[in-house]
């Protein structure tokens, strides 16, 4: 007769000898999977070539001497003066101020206007450290 009593018991051995193969065989063929993606890029224009912004550099000297770019200005009428000047420049072009420390805030402000009211809009103040 049968013995019900008795469990049969499963024999792991050789699942954990194929299983530890594969894994031997996969860790040896993974560093040479090697995954490509092929992807198409935007093609860019050709023709447009990229150019250095123009500056413009206005200094500013205590005895109310004003310089741009090495061409010297007076200050009464610079406003005029500034306007006709900055025709030959793109509206994009970047001004930077550079003022003597010892300046009114007053003469600085009435330049920065002059720059602003000829249409520049990269204006930046120079500081020296």
């Amino acid at each position: 007769m049968f013995d019900w009593d008795e469990k049969p018991e499963l024999n792991i051995t050789p699942l954990v000898d194929v299983m530890l193969v594969l894994l031997a065989i996969l860790m040896v063929i993974s560093p040479n999977i090697v995954y490509e993606e092929l992807i198409r890029l935007p093609k860019g224009s050709a023709q447009k070539e990229i150019k250095k912004k123009e500056s413009i550099e206005i200094a500013l000297s205590q005895d109310g001497k004003i310089t741009i770019n090495g061409e010297k200005f007076k200050t009464d009428g610079f406003s005029d003066q500034f306007i006709n000047f900055a025709n030959n420049f793109p509206s994009d072009s970047v001004v930077r101020i550079r003022a003597d420390n010892g300046l009114n805030y007053g003469d600085v402000m009435y330049v920065l206007g002059a720059v602003k009211s000829a249409g520049f809009q990269n204006v930046s103040l120079a500081t020296q450290q």
